[in-house]
């Protein structure tokens, strides 16, 4: 009796740690056993959620995450367990997210803000990033482009550094007219940002922003302060850092400390 209940008790502790955590206030960060939010939760949206792989901040309104947010180290990117899915699906955690069919013969391909390619590292992980909660409309010449050097760009930041912090999410224009594709009404970006703390001492942090649109510009050229950022989204990055070591880091551009 004693042998057979402890494997069923271990099984439940697998399954528990595995689960989606949602998050409403400081108590439940605190609380959950995921670390992709312990530096921060940029922005309160209708839902948060974490999960082992990264955390996302939902808008029913636009059908998608508007932020992600993970933890990434060097040991992640270069173990290659899980092979890419392309197994697009609606999430069950939210019921108000797009569904794969949206973006049929809309001309926008189904971007990752949380990338495939950085979820390698674990099945669940891969699974978790085909999620319709993590993807948005971008143009082909964008997604497949400059969007996917950016990607590239920030793993090897990963494997540099040792420990980084990413941010990925969505700016949507307020003086043009609202456009989406499907019947969900999936919102299209305007364009996208991407925010990078190095967590290896000495820190440091580095912000991009980009228009949803195909470019061949070298990628420095669309690097801005981490203030910037917070300036167009309204966001607040990294808030659980020391207030003046993040305000002296977020204000700075610091190229020449990155691996280019």
């Amino acid at each position: 009796m004693r042998s057979s209940w402890i494997p069923l008790f271990l099984f439940s502790v697998v399954l528990c740690a595995t689960e989606s955590v949602f998050i409403r206030t400081s108590a439940d960060v605190a609380a959950s056993p995921y670390d992709n939010l312990k530096i921060g939760v940029p922005f309160f949206s209708d839902y948060v959620l974490d999960r082992e792989s990264f955390a996302l901040g939902f808008s029913i309104k636009h059908r998608q995450a508007v932020w992600v947010q993970y933890r990434l180290t060097k040991a992640e990117v270069i173990t290659q367990t899980a092979k890419r899915s392309n197994r697009f699906y609606k999430d069950s955690d939210l019921p108000e997210s797009a569904i794969p069919e949206d973006y049929i013969r809309s001309g926008y391909d189904r971007g990752h803000l949380a990338p495939a390619a950085d979820m390698s590292y674990s099945v669940k992980a891969m699974n978790d990033s085909f999620s319709m909660a993590n993807i948005s409309p971008q143009l082909p010449g964008f997604n497949r482009g400059v969007w996917k050097r950016l990607e590239e760009r920030v793993r090897a930041f990963a494997i540099a550094e040792e420990e980084i912090y990413v941010v990925t999410g969505v700016i949507f224009s307020e003086k043009e007219p609202p456009k989406w594709i499907g019947k969900n009404k999936v919102s299209v970006p305007k364009g996208y940002f991407k925010v990078i703390f190095d967590a290896t001492p000495p820190c440091k942090m580095i912000a991009f922003i980009l228009l949803n649109e195909h470019c061949n510009a070298e990628l420095q050229s669309f690097v801005v302060t981490v203030d910037q950022v917070e300036e167009i989204t309204g966001f607040d990055f990294f808030s659980a850092l020391p207030d003046e070591e993040e305000a002296k880091m977020e204000a700075q551009i610091s190229l020449n400390d990155w691996i280019w």
